[in-house]
């Protein structure tokens, strides 16, 4: 039986495909005969209770350059697609919120919505991490600069964030005296209108920020560590940190199988974690990445224990709740 797969997704022209997660996952659904559909976010239609897009045919190719070919845009009912890959990239606005939304109206019909939408939604990646704060360094949420500045005095070398960011775009390291604290705890919570998260700086961040790739709430067995450039705090491979295969650790699989159940009945089945020496950091669930970097030092097929997974859930006629 050949499988329909939609996947919703930034442009196809932003794509750097030799390193893309989704390029990876769509390749392996083209390897296995999937009838594959390319939209954007803004494509999605609500028409009564059926969830429309307009759409286009890809054809997905292994070589990088000019990976993918695409039809003309056409109407097209995704109740009638089997699985619907939601991987568009954050930010995370009201717009992604609303199609959410609407994801959940061909969920409701059968489809196998990836991730589930209502816990894309409810699952912020910077706060859900809190939901396992026993895996966590010391965390502060606020949007005060005197509870800031009392959390930096406590723990005296501070990492700030904000809540809704991503690829380590506006983190900051504060220490201690630092001269340029006030500006930017004014700068992070907008002098007070907006919530920030601060965590106690971990010095292990020098060993990698290790990405985790959850399947199913179960881990993939090796981690990415990203580890900063020089002078840099940030491991992200967006901000220059270079990405180091390592073997899950013991306290890596502690969390993961803290994690993983939770993750599993929230039906949030490709999800990657984020982990700095002992402490899970972040838990991302809207575009996990990781996976093509993973492959290539361990020569690992990722896409194909997801799709494994995926198609264990569409046998069973089960979907995300």
């Amino acid at each position: 039986m050949t499988h329909s797969l939609a996947v919703i997704m930034d442009p196809v022209d932003h794509i750097k495909a030799y390193k893309d997660t989704t390029v990876g996952l769509l390749r392996e659904a083209g390897r296995r005969g999937y009838r594959i559909d390319y939209l954007e976010a803004r494509d999605l239609e609500l028409r009564g209770d059926r969830l429309m897009a307009q759409a286009r045919s890809m054809v997905v190719r292994e070589t990088d350059e000019d990976w993918c070919e695409l039809g003309t845009a056409r109407a097209l009912d995704l109740l009638d697609v089997d699985i619907l890959l939601m991987r568009k990239d954050p930010p995370f606005n009201m717009d992604y919120i609303y199609a959410t939304y609407l994801l959940e109206h061909a969920q409701r019909a059968g489809v196998l919505v990836v991730n589930n939408p209502a816990s894309i939604r409810d699952a912020n990646e910077k706060l859900f991490a809190t939901w396992f704060s026993d895996c966590m360094p010391p965390t502060l949420v606020t949007s005060r600069k005197g509870a800031l500045r009392a959390f930096l005095e406590e723990h005296g070398d501070i990492i700030i964030k904000p809540l809704d960011g991503m690829g380590g775009s506006s983190v900051f390291r504060v220490a201690q005296g630092d001269p340029n604290m006030n500006v930017i705890f004014e700068t992070m919570t907008d002098n007070e209108g907006r919530y920030t998260m601060a965590q106690r700086y971990l010095p292990a961040i020098a060993q990698g920020d290790k990405r985790i790739l959850m399947i199913d709430g179960d881990p993939v067995p090796f981690a990415l560590a990203r580890v900063p450039a020089p002078g840099e705090t940030r491991g992200n491979l967006a901000a220059g940190g270079t990405g180091v295969g390592q073997t899950l650790s013991a306290s890596d699989r502690r969390i993961c199988d803290r994690v993983g159940p939770v993750l599993r009945k929230l039906g949030l089945v490709f999800v990657g974690l984020d982990v700095i020496g002992e402490s899970l950091t972040e838990i991302n669930v809207t575009s996990p990445t990781g996976l093509r970097e993973l492959d290539r030092i361990f020569h690992l097929n990722i896409a194909g224990d997801l799709f494994d997974a995926l198609e264990r859930k569409l046998a069973a006629g089960v979907r995300p709740a």
